[in-house]
């Protein structure tokens, strides 16, 4: 076979050639690619470092707003809470004021209506004083024939209603 004869006269050429476009292409990729492939992984490095940095420094900004945004907050329901429980206390004040003015009115009312209840009482008793000596002095006109006179009945009528 003429080709592997041929393999003898050949093949020191062919690994010189072998090694001298292996070498150039490790020249080429040690020396000009590999620096720039490094350069760009450690320009990523660099980026995600400082990418993360800063989402750390936001995050911790992020933090520092909520925290004092609970504070606002708290500060604001407490003072909506203090603002609620002023009202509570002025309505309340103000029932009891006009409870209080109403409880006056109804004391005044009362009273009046005592008064004119033993304005009427008294009325009433007189009345029926008046009532019992005209019948008294009837009754003993009739019965035993005596006309009675009315200081005398008034009288008689006085001490049964004190005994009875």
């Amino acid at each position: 076979m003429p080709q592997i004869a041929q393999l003898d006269a050949t093949w020191s050429s062919q690994v010189f050639w072998l090694l001298v476009f292996f070498g150039i292409t490790f020249f080429v990729v040690g020396n000009l690619m590999v620096p720039k492939v490094m350069s760009t992984v450690a320009e990523r490095d660099g980026q995600i470092a400082a990418d993360l940095a800063a989402a750390k420094a936001s995050r911790d900004a992020a933090d520092e707003q909520e925290e004092a945004w609970r504070v606002r907050e708290n500060e604001n329901r407490a003072a909506a809470q203090a603002i609620v429980a002023k009202a509570k206390d002025e309505a309340a004040a103000k029932s009891e004021k006009k409870l209080k003015a109403a409880q006056t009115r109804i004391d005044k009312k009362l009273a009046d209506a005592e008064a004119r209840i033993g304005e009427a009482r008294t009325e009433a008793l007189a009345e029926v004083e008046s009532v019992a000596v005209e019948a008294a002095q009837d009754i003993v006109k009739t019965l035993a024939g005596v006309k009675v006179t009315k200081p005398v009945a008034t009288k008689a009528v006085k001490e049964a209603m004190a005994n009875g």
